[in-house]
């Protein structure tokens, strides 16, 4: 995995802008590197884990402290964003390591 990237499916927030000005795109994104890191190593995995985390506050951005529901937005994405995130970590971290088993398991009865 060359790049980890980040996905805020639920980044639709209220950020109390006019109603003239242009709305954010509907899914933004940033790509994590991580390529220089190493993955194997507690440091490696925390250097992303803060990557990661910065880039979770830039997709879901900020509300007035004004505005409650927006706040509660951005807390909801950001929860949920870091979520999925943190799921494509672990299986960068597991690559890094090599020696991680994937277990897969038939969903039909």
């Amino acid at each position: 995995m060359k790049k980890l990237l980040i996905l805020a499916a639920l980044a639709a927030t209220s950020v109390g802008q006019p109603v003239l000005a242009q709305s954010p795109p509907a899914n933004p994104s940033v790509a994590v590197q991580h390529r220089d890191l190493d993955l194997r190593t507690e440091a490696g995995a925390k250097s992303l884990d803060r990557r990661i985390w910065r880039a979770v506050v830039e997709v879901c951005g900020t509300a007035s402290d004004f505005d409650l529901k927006g706040k509660n937005d951005v807390r909801q994405c950001r929860t949920d964003t870091r979520a999925l995130a943190s799921r494509q970590a672990e299986l960068a971290i597991a690559d890094a390591a090599g020696s991680q088993v994937i277990q897969i398991s038939s969903i039909r009865n």
